[in-house]
């Protein structure tokens, strides 16, 4: 058999994911998930997307969906963004923690993104996203650039082909040095062996069982999920969050239970947890 892979086209159908000036990275995703994937059946993998059209799907459905149909790695696209438009540009990669096949693929694929010009902001851990938790293989999220930086969006769009090619060249040479695909890469694509090597994307670990936020020092930046005049909506909402990891407590003030996720020290940490809710399908907004 083939090795596998699910290529994931972040976000979709209802969730654009991040906007700047009309562009959507939905669509951004999309484009290059599919071109990825020709690559990679060229070369004899066997590929299998979590969406083909711009349809919604949570993340949680989407590790679901690779659990079940026993692929070897998930690869999940995405377009990055920054609070203030044209600041930060680059690409980086998240894995659920930096070891094994994972982070050499994700290293790997930084590596050959940075040769067409985009700046290696490095691989990172991120134990709390839906995709690289939940699924039972090996998963890697790609950051291909900052959709609100001009820099960014020229090399993507002038070099789209040669970042499809860079990112599939990142896995299979990646694969080819571990044993689990024969040959040159650009000719074979036999299996040498498991996907798996003993190696998981992520493991369930404890979860919040508490509001043990609620009263807990209040930082500079917050990131608010929701704000209802019903505690039960708003503790089905809590709930929900603790249950994905997300550290969520509700605050109660002016006649309304909000609830926030996490109390930051800067800007820039409040918005690292606010991409990630919105990655997980939540409609967010950092206050202080």
């Amino acid at each position: 058999m083939a090795y596998s892979i699910m290529l994931d086209a972040g976000h979709g159908g209802r969730d654009p994911g991040a906007v700047y000036n009309g562009r959507q990275e939905k669509d951004d995703t999309l484009r290059l998930a599919l071109a990825v994937g020709e690559i990679l059946q060229n070369r004899g993998i066997d590929v299998e997307y979590t969406r083909t059209t711009d349809v919604y799907e949570t993340p949680y459905e989407k590790a679901m969906e690779a659990n079940q149909a026993g692929v070897d790695l998930f690869i999940s696209i995405h377009r990055n963004s920054f609070p203030r438009d044209n600041e930060v540009s680059g690409v980086e990669s998240l894995v659920y923690d930096l070891s094994g096949l994972k982070y050499q693929i994700a290293e790997a694929i930084n590596e050959e993104l940075a040769t067409i010009g985009f700046v290696d902001l490095g691989v990172k851990a991120r134990p709390n996203l839906v995709v690289l938790k939940r699924t039972k293989m090996p998963a890697v999220l790609v950051e291909a650039g900052f959709i609100n930086s001009d820099t960014d969006n020229m090399l993507f769009d002038q070099n789209f082909d040669d970042i499809a090619l860079a990112i599939a060249e990142g896995i299979l040479d990646t694969l080819q040095r571990n044993g689990l695909i024969e040959g040159s890469a650009d000719t074979s694509g036999s299996v040498n062996g498991s996907g798996n090597s003993g190696m998981t994307g992520g493991n369930a670990g404890g979860q919040y069982e508490n509001n043990e936020f609620e009263n807990a020092v209040v930082h500079d930046y917050r990131v608010q999920v929701g704000a209802f005049r019903n505690r039960t909506y708003a503790e089905r909402l809590r709930g929900e969050l603790l249950e994905q990891d997300f550290p969520a407590y509700i605050e109660d003030s002016d006649g309304y239970l909000r609830v926030q996720v996490g109390g930051y020290d800067t800007l820039e940490e409040a918005a690292d947890m606010e991409r990630r809710l919105k990655r997980a399908g939540y409609s967010t907004v950092i206050v202080s």
